[in-house]
């Protein structure tokens, strides 16, 4: 919880900041109109990205495969669009970095080690099950 509200507060800043440097460096005018290009060419990156998953992700339903890089993909590509609609350049950052497959990859590979480790170190209960009959009537 403590790391969603540091960047509800952090992120803004950095903008803010990211703002004033690139505006101070190419103006302000030359500023919004690459904030608005980085969006419209982000968002259309992001529809070419989802096209191409949703295909793969049938290709694998097709052949009886389960398409879990599939679905990770589609989800970090929506994120990446959500990031790439907010207007920002850390923002943008984070979504191109969410639309290349090698960084998804990594990500997912880094997801899928930590919940092994946490499935390994999950509490195991023995039981004993007993078969009672009931009187039959």
């Amino acid at each position: 919880m403590n790391t969603i509200l540091i960047s509800i507060i952090a992120i803004p800043i950095i903008e803010i900041l990211l703002f004033i440097k690139i505006g101070e460096n190419i103006g302000a005018i030359n500023t919004i109109l690459l904030i608005i290009f980085t969006a419209v060419v982000g968002v259309y990156f992001a529809r070419m990205q989802g096209i191409m998953t949703i295909k793969s992700g049938f290709t694998n339903l097709y052949q009886n495969k389960l398409p879990i890089y599939e679905i990770f993909s589609g989800a970090s590509i929506a994120i990446a669009a959500i990031f790439l609609i907010i207007p920002g350049f850390f923002t943008d950052v984070i979504g191109f970095l969410l639309l290349i497959p090698f960084t998804r990859k990594l990500l997912l590979n880094s997801i899928m080690k930590k919940n092994k480790n946490l499935n390994k170190e999950g509490k195991t209960i023995e039981a004993e099950i007993i078969d009672e009959k009931k009187d039959e009537l």
